[in-house]
């Protein structure tokens, strides 16, 4: 066997046997063009959207799989239920779950609503089994709300308390928390928790605070960007919020080698995290011009800085950026993402040793 390819079979082989690999960091590209945005089947398929369009799974041992639809943002831990958008018999983009080579569409937000261009609703985060969908509904362009679905209650509007927008951006495992923005009477997206469809507001040290992107399966701890959204010569910290201790927001110190931030005003996402908030993923990031960021027990650590530490100095070599955590397995050992790799956009895995730190 040629050398190359005994390293491509190692690879999948310590992918597919994590105990063979459990003191080791491995990272596996994606091919150009499939975009890794969520990690399920037990932590070794992953989900996602390809750069021009469309639905796919993927795992080590057979590429990618194209599903059709337009995007994906959520793979079941199973592996069999994904979770995203697809367009109507209209030609309308409806929130969908695939599942036995067919997708389901999910509907308008409320009966007869009418699109905002040629967007119903769409999804944004799902339960781990994925029967439970949140994410966002419009009836015309004036109307935006987030929803909550599944099988048994169809769409429920999650509403708005103020007559603003509001978007759900992800659900505990539990069903019951439902985390994402509201917007305040001064524009800004606002962090926002619906707690059994209960709108509530989540203040920090700021009462502006940025928007909530991910909740741990009980609802007991919350994360998201923005600790405050007022700053503009410095970057705004990314949060976590727990239930015994409220919000503690995290800064970012900005490296040397990115450019200035009076240029360049990135700022840190905390996307997602595994159930006891010890590890969170995200990105420092402005726009697409983005590095991936890991916390380690409220340590935070930009993705290719950690991988060289851990004997993977070549892992990004020649990409342009190491781009978005987006998701990571409840056990916290594997990650997904994307970036901009040597050729275009990619997605890759990276799977952490046991008890990482």
């Amino acid at each position: 066997m040629p050398a190359k390819l005994a390293t491509i079979a190692g690879l999948i082989l310590l992918c597919v046997l994590p105990s063979a690999a459990s003191d080791r960091v491995l990272f596996l590209p994606l091919r150009i063009g499939a975009l890794a945005g969520s990690v399920g089947g037990n932590a070794f398929m992953v989900a996602g959207t390809y750069y021009n369009g469309g639905g796919f799974f993927w795992m080590p041992t057979t590429g990618d799989h194209s599903i059709g639809g337009n995007s994906v943002t959520k793979i079941s831990r199973d592996g069999k239920t994904l979770v995203g958008d697809v367009n109507d018999s209209r030609g309308y983009e409806n929130a969908g779950v695939w599942t036995a080579d067919a997708w389901r569409v999910l509907g308008p937000i409320r009966p007869n609503a009418a699109p905002c261009d040629a967007l119903l609703t769409g999804a944004f985060g799902a339960t781990d089994d994925a029967s439970v969908v949140v994410g966002l509904g419009w009836d015309g362009c004036g109307y935006a709300h987030g929803f909550r679905w599944d099988a048994a209650n169809g769409m429920v509007d999650l509403g708005s308390t103020n007559g603003r927008s509001t978007r759900a951006n992800g659900i505990s495992n539990d069903g019951r928390t439902i985390v994402g923005w509201s917007t305040d009477v001064t524009g800004l997206r606002v962090a926002t928790k619906w707690v059994n469809l209960k709108e509530e507001r989540i203040e920090g040290p700021n009462p502006l605070l940025g928007e909530a992107h991910g909740v741990n399966s009980d609802g007991s701890i919350i994360v998201g960007d923005g600790c405050d959204p007022s700053a503009v010569t410095t970057s705004s910290p990314a949060w976590m919020w727990t239930k015994e201790t409220g919000v503690k927001c995290y800064p970012v110190e900005h490296p040397d080698w990115l450019p200035p931030l009076r240029f360049y005003p990135y700022r840190p996402f905390m996307q997602d995290l595994t159930d006891d908030g010890r590890l969170v993923v995200g990105f420092y990031s402005f726009g697409l011009d983005s590095e991936a960021l890991l916390w380690i027990d409220g340590r935070v650590h930009f993705l290719k800085d950690y991988l060289a530490a851990n004997g993977l100095p070549d892992a990004f070599k020649g990409w342009v950026n190491t781009g978005f955590l987006t998701d990571i397995s409840p056990d916290g050992r594997t990650l997904v993402g994307y970036g901009a790799g040597p050729v275009g956009f990619q997605g890759y895995m990276v799977i952490l040793p046991e008890g990482a730190k």
